[in-house]
């Protein structure tokens, strides 16, 4: 245990010192700017049509300046584009030991693979964690605000509450492309990965077979369009089962796997 605490320690403190955190938390702040001004657009017709294009944005999103609709939208980025940006933050933790070309030092240390790929999966979660909350933080004060409606407590919670499991459920399906990033020896093949499982779970919920592609299931619980949409126990150990083989794979593959490079 005190392995694991130290590991996750030093893989904390080598991201902070990347700085590479900070462009995480702007590119989030970005997306926080960017569903306000959507939700402002919608409350003020009159600057919608001085606005132009961003008000043709705004009223495809089918819905209204409240706090359902908002906390909504951003469930489904956090989905849709934290699908993308975790999986980027993993495959920065992991790759960088290759593009860097410190594999072989942090092999070599007394501590076993195992714990040292655990705590990298670990500081990945807290880091994918912390730009959650950073969102619903600016998120709260954005949409009090701008004065959105239906400013209930248990419709803010219940908000709240979509976003935290849609989150949970998008980081443990970025597990998988840690192997990638071991098998590609680098960061692009794990994001170009990510970008592909993006589409196709995209293409397959479209075609009706999102419930049984781990990948998908987060958008489709996420979506605030009212379609519906049960999450079911059996979906949810899909994608458990799904980051705990991504942990599985990617511990078998670099203890098997020639690190001689």
């Amino acid at each position: 245990m005190n392995n694991m605490i130290t590991m996750t320690r030093i893989e904390l403190l080598k991201a902070v010192r990347s700085k590479v955190p900070l462009l995480t938390a702007a590119v989030f702040l970005l997306i926080n700017l960017a569903m306000a001004l959507m939700m402002f657009v919608l409350k003020d017709p009159e600057l919608a049509r001085r606005l132009g294009i961003i008000s043709m944005k705004a009223q495809l999103t089918g819905g209204s300046a409240d706090w359902p609709t908002y906390l909504g939208m951003i469930s489904m980025v956090v989905a849709l584009a934290g699908l993308i940006f975790f999986s980027m933050i993993c495959s920065w933790v992991f790759g960088r030991e290759f593009a860097d070309g410190t594999l072989k030092d942090w092999l070599a240390v007394p501590v076993s693979r195992s714990t040292v790929l655990l705590a990298k999966f670990i500081t990945v979660s807290i880091w994918a964690v912390a730009l959650v909350i950073q969102l619903i933080v600016i998120s709260l004060p954005l949409g009090e605000w701008i004065g959105l409606q239906q400013n209930t407590s248990a419709v803010i919670l219940a908000g709240l509450g979509r976003m935290l499991i849609s989150a949970g459920l998008t980081i443990l399906l970025i597990f998988p492309f840690a192997f990638f990033a071991g098998l590609g020896r680098g960061y692009l093949l794990p994001v170009g990965v990510a970008i592909l499982t993006l589409i196709a779970s995209q293409v397959l919920a479209t075609m009706g077979w999102g419930e049984v592609f781990p990948w998908a299931i987060p958008g489709m619980y996420a979506d605030f369009s009212g379609t519906g949409f049960v999450l079911t126990p059996s979906m949810v150990w899909i994608v458990i089962l799904t980051g705990l083989a991504g942990i599985g794979i990617t511990l078998l593959w670099y203890q098997k796997a020639d690190q001689s490079r």
